[in-house]
């Protein structure tokens, strides 16, 4: 069975891939590599830093990816609206017509990540699930 999220979010990092750099990773080494991070990685990034503007974007392609995944299911369109302050507190919402489907803050995002490649598919083909499941609750 495919992963809608999974394709959607490789789509995105691969599209952003103007020279190359990275035609020579896997799509699993590729995603691994920007959002996977064990406990001993997260030990050597400081509590308290401000967040660079790479890891604001790939933040922002997580939550793309849920909107594209979304639209192709259903087939109603969707909006990504992102605000991050420069110390990494900020909000992230999906918002399908008039409904905020995903609604997710953030504190310390420069610490942004999941502990294994497995945990990134799973949270996201979850958040994709109830995205779809708060639509149907709240449309008219």
């Amino acid at each position: 069975m495919e992963n809608l999220f999974l394709t959607m979010l490789i789509n995105q990092v691969r599209a952003l891939d103007q020279f190359g750099t990275w035609s020579n990773k896997s799509d699993e080494e590729l995603l691994i590599q920007k959002y996977v991070k064990t406990k001993e990685d997260l030990k050597n990034i400081p509590v308290i830093a401000d967040i660079d503007e790479m890891q604001i974007q790939n933040i922002r392609l997580i939550y793309q990816a849920i909107a594209l995944a979304f639209e192709k299911k259903t087939g109603i369109m969707c909006s990504v609206v992102m605000e991050m302050s420069h110390e990494g507190f900020g909000r992230a919402v999906v918002i399908a017509d008039k409904i905020v489907v995903v609604n997710k803050f953030f504190k310390d995002a420069h610490r942004f990540s999941f502990r294994s490649y497995e945990n990134l598919v799973e949270e996201g083909e979850k958040m994709l699930e109830n995205a779809i499941k708060t639509y149907e609750e709240y449309k008219k």
